[in-house]
């Protein structure tokens, strides 16, 4: 028998009894939980501060320390998962995830949520790396275009939808039930992983006494992700590197991120598998994957922002004018899936990158009048694009790498994603803040007594004033506030399209890396299994 039946007929062996749809299905459910709280619980923040008699600055340790467990677990699931199993590790995080929530919506004080809140960040962080192997191992090549659409609904539908889902929650209910609702889902999907899904014939797991543990990398890695998270997390509310907190945690991060690289490359047992970067095609998804999280959450923190701070929709409006982008990706990822079936990553992921810019390009064109529709119509085509960079940039990240690279792989590439996600907010809220500084000093620099349009502005707002009750022409410094709001209104309208614009650029530099990926037939059938 060739090489090539031998292959194939050891992939056809792994593949499950079981319908792989039916498995898709079933890790689908707990990922899309798991994503949703990460992005849940942040309109429940003033709920939790006000309901554990805690200040509002120490209440955003809530999701800190959520982000942080998650970003030290992910990269660590691969080497995690070979020494337990995969299905145990998974059906682990579930299980932790799961009574974690519990917990933090029982929690009596804000010191017990912030512990469970770890916990819960932990057993999260272990969710979308497994996923994703086995999804690579369950679907074969030509079929994990679809297999990872279904993954992407849940993982970029989830962010758009958790704050108007837990701003809903904590109107009617109470911030505790964001929490709850975890419950059940944890509960099913547990049933359901230990009915359907199996570790694949290839996965050899490692007896723990027989595993080298690397504790000098094991604890770098934590010291130098956990650092990093909270300088990205805080570095805006405590002014950056005016901050000696951030100067110190900064210098710790770069440190120990540079230690960690260095160390794991030389290591035969490595706790992360850098070698895998050596894969140029990984190496770029890695970093596509890092730049759609940074549009992705950069983008979802603005809009909702721009559209209640200066549009004065509720939160639901503005939530409701990012919901039909989740629908789009919902009808386009299936789309997206079979389409590289058809055609290779390539072109797809550069329809993805030029649809995305021009969304951000469009937004640009933004103003104070914009309506309802114009908001909703910008989210729908940024998703669109979104869509098209998703689900090939995960397809063409295992296309060259070994199946049994499947786990250390899909932790890095959700590694990227986050911290993506975490920089793009930190940039955006950064900027905004900056930004919107300069405009108001450059706008306000024409407020001046001896410019007479001003005047004639402040005497036409005086008279208006006086016919509906103010008081004379003069008499009253409201005229000189309502032009200082307006002139406030505008700078931090300028400030958002400078985001947008600096968005657009950036996803928009990504072009020329889609060409350095290597070629690949459609249908991804040139993985090196």
């Amino acid at each position: 028998m060739s090489t090539a039946a031998s292959t194939l007929d050891q992939t056809d062996a792994s593949r499950p009894a079981v319908n792989p749809w039916i498995i898709a299905l079933a890790v689908t459910l707990a990922t899309f939980m798991e994503v949703l709280d990460t992005s849940i619980a942040n309109v429940a923040l003033p709920h939790i501060a006000g309901s554990l008699s805690a200040g509002q600055d120490e209440s955003t340790w809530v999701l800190t320390s959520y982000l942080v467990s998650n970003a030290i677990v992910l990269p660590l699931s691969g080497w995690l998962s070979s020494i337990v199993g995969r299905k145990n590790f998974y059906m682990g995080c579930v299980a932790l995830f799961t009574i974690s929530s519990f917990m933090c919506g029982l929690a009596p004080n804000l010191a017990v949520l912030i512990i469970c809140r770890v916990l819960q960040g932990a057993g999260g962080g272990g969710l979308q790396p497994s996923e994703q192997a086995i999804l690579a191992d369950t679907f074969a090549p030509a079929k994990r275009g679809m297999a990872f659409a279904v993954y992407g609904m849940a993982v970029v539908t989830a962010p758009a939808i958790g704050p108007t889902l837990g701003g809903w929650i904590t109107d009617n209910f109470t911030w505790r039930w964001i929490f709850f609702i975890n419950i059940p889902v944890g509960i099913l999907s547990i049933l359901l992983t230990s009915r359907l899904i199996q570790d694949p014939p290839y996965f050899r797991r490692r007896k723990l006494s027989e595993t080298h543990i690397d504790y000098i990398g094991l604890s770098f890695v934590a010291l130098g992700l956990g650092a990093l998270q909270i300088v990205l997390d805080k570095g805006q509310r405590e002014d950056w590197f005016e901050s000696n907190f951030i100067v110190v945690l900064s210098l710790i991060a770069t440190g120990a991120l540079i230690f960690v690289v260095v160390w794991e490359w030389k290591q035969k047992d490595p706790i992360i598998d850098l070698h895998l970067f050596r894969d140029r095609t990984f190496g770029i998804s890695n970093l596509l994957m890092f730049m759609l999280g940074f549009a992705l959450l950069g983008s979802t923190l603005l809009l909702p922002l721009f559209s209640q701070t200066l549009l004065g929709y509720t939160a639901q409006d503005a939530g409701l004018a990012l919901m039909p982008g989740g629908f789009m990706i919902i009808v386009l990822l299936p789309l997206v899936g079979f389409l590289l079936s058809r055609y290779t990553p390539r072109w797809l992921l550069l329809l993805g990158l030029c649809i995305l810019a021009f969304s951000l390009f469009h937004m640009t064109n933004f103003d104070l009048n914009i309506d309802f529709r114009t908001v909703a119509t910008a989210r729908l085509i940024q998703a669109a694009g979104m869509a098209f960079l998703f689900v090939p940039i995960n397809t063409a990240a295992y296309a060259f790498l070994p199946r049994d690279k499947n786990n250390a792989a899909s932790g890095l590439m959700n590694l990227a994603r986050n911290i993506g996600g975490s920089v793009g907010i930190s940039v955006v809220t950064t900027m905004l803040d900056r930004r919107t500084q300069l405009h108001l000093t450059n706008l306000s620099s024409n407020l001046s007594a001896s410019n007479p349009y001003l005047q004639s502005r402040i005497k036409a707002l005086g008279q208006m004033l006086q016919m509906h009750g103010g008081g004379p022409p003069g008499s009253s410094p409201t005229p000189y506030a309502l032009i200082q709001g307006v002139v406030g209104r505008q700078a931090t309208m300028l400030a958002y399209i400078d985001c947008f614009w600096f968005l657009a650029f950036a996803i928009l530099a990504m072009v020329p890396m889609v060409f350095l990926i290597k070629k690949t037939k459609p249908g991804g059938g040139m993985a090196v299994h």
